[in-house]
């Protein structure tokens, strides 16, 4: 019986290291950045990139929307001067979910701060963003390396075997990151009013301003405002928390 249950709490410590939690949680991403990914690869091939130039890219962008609009623009024989203005616009609001991370992160080592800060992506920042309490510099770095490793290797993979992938398939490659978001959405906001309020917040937001304002700005614009309200919201539910934890421990 005593063997039983030190095996169980030794499996319980296990499961809740920030380590293994940080890679079980990044195993959605994963799955969802590969196909994606792999369609990048094709699309970098068809537009005349070389294998190095589409892995270092990914390795050192690392954003998949910006990817794909680079190598479109690439394709089109944009200038290199309009290519990196819409780049940086389009990744302006990875600018403040780093910073929101960044404010829960207790870590005093800026290397590692910035490491942490590259690694994010709208889908880290969103699972982490639903982990409760201040954010480990392990958990993080777990989460970004595992959703960066499949991210750079279905790249690769796309370049290289892509072309070997039945049509319909490729076609059906589009709605994977739809689906991740999806999946990663819908849990969180059931069980978060913070996260279902943000979500419909953000989905009428970009839906006004996208047909105004283009797809890079109207991202831009939406994740501005939308930051504002979930940090908003989210003190003022972590206030009620603490306001209803107070009570308890009066009545006990």
């Amino acid at each position: 019986m005593e063997e039983r249950r030190s095996k169980g709490t030794w499996q319980e410590t296990l499961h809740r290291h920030p380590i293994v939690q940080g890679a079980m949680n990044a195993l959605p991403i994963a799955i969802g950045y590969v196909p994606i990914a792999i369609a990048y690869g094709l699309l970098a091939k068809s537009a005349g990139l070389t294998l190095f130039i589409t892995v270092f890219m990914s390795m050192a962008v690392y954003a998949g929307a910006s990817q794909f609009l680079g190598v479109s623009l690439i394709g089109a024989q944009a200038g290199a001067a309009s290519i990196i203005a819409l780049t940086f616009f389009l990744n302006l609001r990875l600018l403040l979910m780093s910073t929101a991370l960044s404010a829960r992160l207790r870590e005093p080592r800026a290397l590692l701060r910035a490491i942490v800060a590259f690694g994010v992506t709208d889908e880290s920042f969103s699972v982490a963003s639903f982990r409760p309490g201040p954010l480990e510099t392990s958990y993080l770095l777990t989460l970004e390396f595992v959703a960066y490793a499949s991210w750079v290797a279905g790249s690769a993979l796309g370049y290289l075997t892509g072309e070997w992938l039945p049509s319909s398939l490729q076609a059906g490659m589009g709605i994977a990151l739809y689906a991740m978001f999806i999946g990663l959405l819908v849990p969180n906001a059931r069980t978060s009013r913070t996260g279902l309020i943000v979500a419909v917040l953000a989905m009428l937001l970009n839906s006004g301003f996208a047909p105004l304002l283009g797809p890079g700005m109207g991202i831009v614009i939406t994740a501005i405002i939308v930051s504002l309200a979930a940090a908003l919201l989210d003190r003022e539910e972590r206030a009620e928390e603490a306001v209803q934890d107070g009570a308890a421990t009066h009545e006990r």
